[in-house]
């Protein structure tokens, strides 16, 4: 089973849905986290704003900010060597590191109530 490391910039919050715009790709790639982690997989995620620590003490990651600086993040790294600078992996690309399917990391819509109002007369 692969260990998969994601290393953040800044964030003020990992989903996407926090300032005044919602980003897609945050809110896909916790999403697409949150399913791994919920199935037991090895995956985290690290944010340089409240975890940098973990940057200064990851040899690949802390030369990797210093050579190109912050605009870098994020990293992934798959069972300790580099494998996305700069992008978010996919879900097609965590899929494969895991052995699952893509279609594992959508989260499916569940079936909604239907509620009609009719407008007071």
């Amino acid at each position: 089973m692969s260990k998969v490391e994601i290393f953040d910039p800044a964030l003020c919050c990992p989903t996407g849905v926090c300032g005044p715009s919602v980003d897609p790709e945050l809110t896909r790639v916790a999403t697409a986290i949150f399913l791994l982690e919920k199935k037991g997989y090895d995956i985290k995620r690290y944010n340089l704003g409240t975890e940098p620590g973990i940057f200064v003490e990851n040899k690949e990651v802390n030369k990797i900010l210093h050579e190109k600086g912050p605009d870098s993040l994020p990293v992934t790294l798959v069972e300790g060597n580099i494998a996305k600078i700069g992008t978010y992996p996919t879900n097609e690309e965590l899929a494969e590191w895991f052995g699952i399917h893509a279609e594992e990391l959508i989260v499916k819509p569940k079936a909604g109530l239907k509620i009609e109002l009719n407008p007071l007369k």
